[in-house]
């Protein structure tokens, strides 16, 4: 497997190539914005390129999708039933996808937006903006930040074993790291037992 990042400097979004050496094949999530120098990583080795996977649909991660739609006949995998006027194949939570050689579990991780997925491939776990390194997701309103959280919880941070996190902006972490260190996720646990003895004092 080869992993290729490509920085989008207007926003600093992270679009990620994965390649597969034994098929000649290659996956793109968040096409956040296509450069001479993406199509040259798919172009140079000779990859295939057969899916692209859209974490949410917001804008500044799916900006490049139509450049790639130009070049190339490339299949859109995604909640929404439409990005950017393209019509893709819809995921849902528990999907697997098999790609190539690739098995691409769909996690739905709702909260900084309705459509938020975390897609694993191997021990990669691709976060959109649900989880960066030291952050999770921002979110319109505290129902969100709390279902977020508790899908955090139950279907990311559970998971056996250690695994790289791509996130959608910034660094590479890894779970274990987050588990340990996430200040937001250790102040969220913080301030939710200061409100649940506020209300059992009351």
């Amino acid at each position: 497997m080869k992993l290729f990042c490509e920085l989008s400097l207007s926003d600093l979004s992270n679009c990620y190539i994965l390649g597969s050496e034994k098929h000649n094949a290659a996956v793109i999530v968040d096409p956040s914005g296509i450069k001479n120098t993406t199509v040259e990583i798919i172009e140079n080795n000779n990859f295939n390129l057969k899916a692209i996977l859209i974490t949410h649909d917001h804008r500044h991660h799916v900006r490049g999708l139509r450049t790639l739609k130009r070049i190339y006949d490339v299949e859109v995998y995604a909640v929404n039933q439409n990005i950017m006027n393209h019509k893709t194949t819809m995921v849902k939570d528990g999907d697997k996808i098999s790609i190539a050689d690739f098995t691409i579990e769909v996690i739905s991780i709702p909260g900084h937006s309705s459509d938020s997925v975390v897609y694993r491939i191997e021990s990669v776990l691709f976060t959109g903006d649900v989880l960066t390194a030291g952050l999770v997701g921002s979110t319109a309103s505290a129902y969100g930040a709390a279902t977020q959280m508790s899908k955090l919880r139950s279907r990311l941070l559970p998971l056996p074993g250690d695994y790289t996190v791509l996130p959608g902006h910034g660094p590479p972490s890894t779970l274990e790291a987050e588990r340990r260190f996430n200040t937001d996720i250790i102040n969220y646990d913080q301030n939710s037992s200061k409100r649940q003895l506020f209300r059992v004092d009351i």
